[in-house]
């Protein structure tokens, strides 16, 4: 199989050294932090009223770009974005950015590089969205309530962080593989940032061995962590299976498709993790604040994603196979399609489609659709997961009229639905 390494080039390579040793000169005020403090500090900044809730396309979007671009210098990561930086741009476009007023504003991802010390043509991809929900609206389930500040600290300054605190960790010690980190923006209006970055790829996709998605790991909970994916290669339970995991109660759900920033390179045929604590009382709402972060929780499972990445050292890559099925259109609120204005709930793995909040005005909400409810069929084609709810949407055009069937209490209740 051909390899060809196609995030950074030979030009970059005096760079590289340059900073990497500018990686090690790390300031006291960042090198004297216990790993809590690590977290709880970039956290709190990410998550801060001053940062205004990162909406995607927002000053306060491009704040926490250029921050998280600092901390990929401080560490010594080799740029991986456009024209030699570390910056991506893309545009926003698509229902979600339309009702949220940022329809055709500039965004852009963060991404760097820390080259393998042994297979650097090997590449992981570590991803976290850093866009939040800003002041609410469309975007909210605090439905009801005036515009406030949604500092979107567990969805997902968490992620978000884990990312730096990892960039931190491997440009200190190298592993055996390249690992690139990205940082992508326009999650919320429908996985836009890392749809481009697939997109941007193109069919160089051959040298990646998988990608890890932190998307809401602050709220650990009696140590219950969900990994989505396990069912898109055939290494990833004999692997999983080798990672002392006492501090953890890891639930395995074999699909890779979802509502994450996982879900584009699933599409692709590459192999995902996505790691998970669960939804709680305060997603999409101004309850979702850093005071509620469980930062040794944090630290458990970035030790065990740190275990993921050295495994892969001892895998051959012509020995991995992917064992999802591709689609080349992954994303529920994604382009031009249609949507029903529903948060899925990420944790179910029984038949359907279990529909987890419901947006005010959406075709969902007019349709009376509730939190809670099971969505087994639509429009006479049979719903079995997340990943056929997805595919089904691509069937149907604004303004068109379904009769949607759906589980609630034990009961199967039919309505009708308009786009």
């Amino acid at each position: 199989m051909s390899r060809n390494f196609p995030f950074y080039s030979v030009n970059l390579l005096f760079l590289s050294v340059i900073l990497f040793v500018l990686g090690n000169c790390t300031s006291p005020s960042v090198s004297d932090l216990t790993d809590e403090d690590f977290l709880n500090k970039h956290i709190g900044f990410l998550a801060s009223e001053e940062m205004q809730g990162r909406l995607a396309g927002s000053i306060f979007e491009a704040k926490a770009s250029n921050y998280i671009s600092d901390r990929f210098l401080l560490y010594g990561l080799i740029p991986s974005g456009d024209d030699g930086t570390y910056l991506q741009q893309f545009v926003l476009s698509g229902p979600m950015a339309n009702m949220l007023d940022a329809e055709n504003l500039i965004s852009r991802n963060v991404t760097g590089s820390i080259p393998g010390s042994r297979y650097p043509n090997r590449v992981i991809i570590i991803g976290a969205h850093y866009d939040g929900q800003g002041f609410g609206g469309p975007i909210s389930m605090d439905h009801d309530a005036d515009l406030t500040i949604h500092p979107s600290a567990d969805d997902n300054a968490s992620g978000t962080v884990g990312l730096l605190y990892l960039a931190r960790y491997f440009s200190m010690y190298r592993p055996d593989l390249t690992v690139q980190l990205v940082a992508f923006s326009g999650e919320e209006m429908g996985l836009l940032g890392s749809s481009h970055f697939v997109e941007e790829m193109g069919g160089s996709t051959d040298n990646i061995v998988a990608m890890i998605n932190l998307d809401m790991i602050g709220r650990l909970s009696e140590g219950n962590l969900t990994l989505f994916g396990t069912g898109s290669a055939n290494i990833w339970n004999e692997l999983l299976d080798e990672i002392e995991q006492d501090s953890l109660q890891i639930s395995r759900v074999e699909t890779g498709a979802g509502s994450s920033d996982h879900a584009p390179f699933y599409s692709a045929g590459i192999p995902v993790l996505h790691y998970f604590t669960g939804n709680h009382e305060d997603y999409h709402r101004p309850t979702d604040t850093t005071d509620k972060i469980n930062a040794q929780g944090m630290i458990w499972i970035l030790d065990h994603i740190k275990e993921v990445v050295y495994q892969f050292a001892d895998i051959d890559p012509d020995q991995i196979e992917f064992t999802g099925e591709r689609n080349p259109q992954p994303g529920i609120m994604s382009g031009d399609r249609v949507t029903l204005g529903v948060m899925p709930d990420y944790s179910f793995s029984g038949r359907g489609f279990r529909i987890e909040g419901v947006r005010e005005g959406q075709p969902a909400d007019l349709a009376g659709l509730l939190s809670g409810d099971i969505i087994i069929q639509m429009d006479g084609i049979e719903v079995s997961d997340i990943y056929s709810y997805m595919e089904t949407l691509n069937e149907f055009e604004s303004g068109q009229q379904i009769d949607i069937r759906i589980i609630r209490d034990g009961n199967e209740i039919d309505f009708v639905l308009t786009f």
